[in-house]
């Protein structure tokens, strides 16, 4: 087992398939008579919809059914929920909205508002350019701080407070005034966390079949949550028993938050099907994907930080405004939570005053993305401390340094009430520093200067927080001794098929490749909250452990008997059963067959070798937190403002390490993803809510060619909150990368006196902000002052 047990880089089974071209995903499947939907979409992001004229439509070559807002209302089709709301996790109301699957009032660009079904695709879109819909434009409040003001339009005419759907706040309001007021320093920013989306490889897709023999729905969907998709279908749309709905989650070409939630398309396919008596497809095209996927991030926020002369922290104020959307959706309360909680990051400080105010705009609605929050906070505190300093005129690695929690100061409460049980946040700068050749980079600045460009670096510890809610695993031997994983979990390229075979393997002693597992089939599994937040590992893998033990001791019962021995004198190890101090033994796969013989003394235990285990994380049960530490050194082309990635370290603490191919695989993603926010993506809207950033020509995603060679390091502390102490890893890449990229653009451009400039920054921004910079330098200049010089 030591070579594809705990610890050893398997490569992933599931490549095999991926890489040969026989994933099934929901648009590979067909069912016999299927037929296709296509949605209109509004073209107006706030609107009335006075009339919708479908009989032209309805004409059309193929079309079949097309459906409205009434026929919704006709059939008692319900309203999508979010997913909880904030008084969920022990926060102040908010303002939860019911989104339609089909609109009477436009409240963003791609709203739907028809959907039409067709014997193919091309008759279903051709159709519906045929529907007429009038609409009565309204003011549409786009921008976050302006849908913010008691003066702006309103999205939701029955919300007390406007367009704020909520307010959270951790703070200690005269604790830190007091810091503030102490304080030999102040630093203060406003930055901007630019709205992005996931560009999964694979669009959305939805297939969905009414079974009329049995008043029952089967829906194919690319989902990270099928359970979830499920308990939504049939307690907010259908109101029907659960059992009365299958939903199957196949192959899925990423997710990254966006596909963890209910969607229009998924009940219309459902709905339709019923209405025309066949199987309906849906897929979106990439626009659709850009307009009507939920967004994430969108974020402004107002920060201070207070510090002593020895450049100590004292405390810190935020306020900021976060884009809900037009409405409250899915997840979206989690990064509410998570840009405030996670500020303090790896310091040790000790007052904080920290608000956010969740605000409607007509604009898509946002919800969770890779990092979900945590990436904000860690862009706020770390943009901050690299301002401060410049401020204070210590060394930005020598400021950090100071502020770091000790590890014998572990473990450590926050003043956001997060209680981190381990950690050594020096030893992961430390490492990295090494890693990243940190003492060479004058020799390297020098040759880029020869060579006409700007070179700037910068470092970023950070810290996440992973392991939310509650999971289920199952374990189950067939009659021929071979063990399959009945995962809760639903991996959709985090390689589940590979590590949880690793930790059976391991702990039952089974052959790797004998490791069966099945995942995403509500019908199969018997229940499981799906992957996401740096969940699977932690809540996956423990509860993974739990039925391991259990399969154990149901086994050993077995195994006495035939070994004619007392239960108590057996003992388990690699894989076989033994009577403590004989020879005599049985592998595990023998006991497991002897569940299923038909006849004999054996009977007495039971039909089959299977086990349950269940594990609780936040809220209610123990987080974990991943940490690490970024640096990142770029060139700047000056004449062109073109930012080169020429180098990046990452050291990470995930605790134990199951699989450290897969780790550094979701490493590299996360930074790739956080770099592509950085430097090049940008949900863009006009100032009447039309989405300027409708395909790839416009919504820059990085390539192979945006990132160097990413030199990586994994590094074991392991977690004292669970049995296995292990910590996540899928989201850490994307939340220190921001910070870190731009921080070194703006070390590289501060010789020019550039002190800012909002993410994505893309070339014409950079350039632009040298511009404006050197004018102001003229100017100054030409008034007898001393331009910036180099730090």
């Amino acid at each position: 087992m030591a070579k594809f047990g705990i610890g050893q880089a398997v490569r992933r089974v599931e490549d095999q398939r991926f890489l040969t071209g026989t994933g099934s995903y929901v648009s590979d499947i067909s069912l016999p008579r299927q037929c296709h939907g296509a949605a209109v979409l509004s073209t107006h992001a706030h609107a009335a919809i006075k009339s919708v004229d479908v009989s032209a439509a309805l004409a059309s070559p193929g079309v079949l059914c097309v459906l409205t807002a009434a026929d919704a209302k006709t059939d008692k089709i319900g309203g999508i929920p979010p997913f909880f709301m904030p008084e969920a996790w022990g926060g102040p109301k908010g303002y939860a909205t019911l989104r339609p699957v089909l609109a009477d009032r436009a409240r963003c660009v791609g709203e739907r508002i028809a959907f039409v079904v067709a014997e193919t695709e091309a008759q279903a879109r051709d159709a519906a350019e045929l529907v007429e819909v009038e609409y009565d434009p309204l003011p549409a409040a786009i921008d976050v701080e302006e849908a913010a003001q008691s003066v702006a339009p309103k999205l939701w005419s029955d919300n007390p407070n406007g367009n704020i759907g909520v307010t959270i706040a951790f703070a200690d309001k005269t604790a830190t005034d007091a810091a503030f007021a102490a304080a030999r320093h102040v630093v203060k920013l406003r930055l901007y966390n630019n709205r992005v989306t996931a560009t999964a490889i694979e669009p959305r897709a939805a297939l969905g079949m009414y079974d009329a023999a049995n008043d029952s729905y089967t829906l194919y969907t690319a989902s990270q949550d099928p359970h979830g998709i499920r308990s939504s279908l049939a307690s907010a749309i259908f109101g029907i028993p659960e059992t009365k709905i299958r939903v199957i989650s196949p192959d899925v070409g990423g997710g990254f938050g966006m596909k963890a939630n209910l969607y229009p398309d998924d009940v219309l396919v459902l709905w339709a099907s019923k209405r025309c008596g066949r199987p309906v497809k849906w897929t979106a095209t990439r626009t659709e994907s850009l307009m009507c996927d939920t967004h994430g991030r969108d974020q402004v926020i107002y920060g201070e930080l207070a510090l002593d002369e020895a450049g100590k922290i004292l405390g810190i104020r935020a306020n900021a405004y976060q884009s809900l959307g037009a409405y409250w959706s899915a997840a979206i309360t989690a990064p509410l939570f998570f840009s405030l909680m996670l500020i303090p990051s790896v310091y040790d400080v000790a007052a904080v005053d920290l608000t956010t105010n969740a605000v409607f705009t007509n604009t898509a609605p946002t919800s969770v993305y890779r990092g979900a929050g945590r990436p904000e906070a860690i862009y706020f505190i770390e943009r901050l401390l690299d301002r401060a300093a410049q401020v204070t005129g210590i060394d930005r690695v020598e400021l950090r340094r100071r502020n770091l929690i000790k590890p014998d100061a572990l473990p450590y409460h926050t003043p956001t009430h997060q209680n981190y049980d381990s950690g050594d946040f020096q030893r992961m700068m430390d490492r990295c520093l090494e890693l990243a050749d940190w003492n060479g980079f004058e020799a390297r600045q020098l040759a880029s200067r020869k060579a006409g460009k700007l070179r700037g670096r910068a470092i970023t510890p950070y810290i996440e927080i992973g392991g939310v809610f509650n999971e289920r695993m199952e374990l189950r031997f067939d009659p021929g001794g071979t063990v399959s994983i009945i995962a809760g979990t639903h991996s959709h390229g985090q390689g589940h098929a590979t590590a949880f075979a690793q930790l059976v393997s391991e702990w039952l002693g089974v052959p790797f490749d004998s490791v069966h597992y099945i995942q995403g089939d509500t019908e199969k599994v018997a229940f499981g909250r799906g992957t996401f937040a740096a969940r699977s590992s932690m809540v996956g893998g423990v509860a993974l452990r739990f039925a391991a033990d259990g399969i154990i001791a149901k086994a050993k019962q077995m195994a006495g008997a035939l070994l004619e021995a007392a239960e108590n004198d057996i003992e388990f190890n690699k894989g076989m059963f033994t009577v403590a101090g004989t020879d005599k033994r049985i592998p595990l796969t023998a006991v497991a067959k002897a569940f299923f013989a038909p006849a004999g003394p054996v009977l007495k235990f039971g039909l089959g070798l299977d086990a349950v285990g269940t594990y609780s994380g936040v809220p209610g049960g123990a987080p974990n937190y991943p940490n690490g530490c970024q640096i990142c050194e770029v060139e700047v082309d000056p004449e062109t403002g073109l930012v080169t990635i020429d180098r990046f370290a990452a050291v990470d603490d995930l605790g134990m390490v199951i699989n450290p191919a897969i780790c550094e695989g979701q490493i590299h993603g996360g930074i790739a993803q956080g770099a592509g926010q950085a430097l090049l993506e940008g949900i863009a809207y006009d100032g009447s809510g039309q989405l300027l950033t409708g395909s790839f020509m416009d919504y820059g995603i990085p390539r192979a060619s945006t990132l160097p060679n990413i030199a990586s390091a994994l590094e074991e502390v392991p977690a004292k909150t669970n049995p296995l102490g292990i910590k996540g890893i899928g989201e850490s890449g994307t939340i220190g990368a921001p910070p870190t990229i731009v921080n070194a653009v703006l070390d590289a451009l501060h010789p020019l006196g550039v002190e800012a400039i909002d993410m994505p920054l893309t070339p014409s921004r950079v350039w632009h902000a040298i511009q404006i910079a050197q004018q102001s330098a003229e100017t100054t200049v030409a008034k007898g002052r001393k331009p910036p010089s180099s730090p």
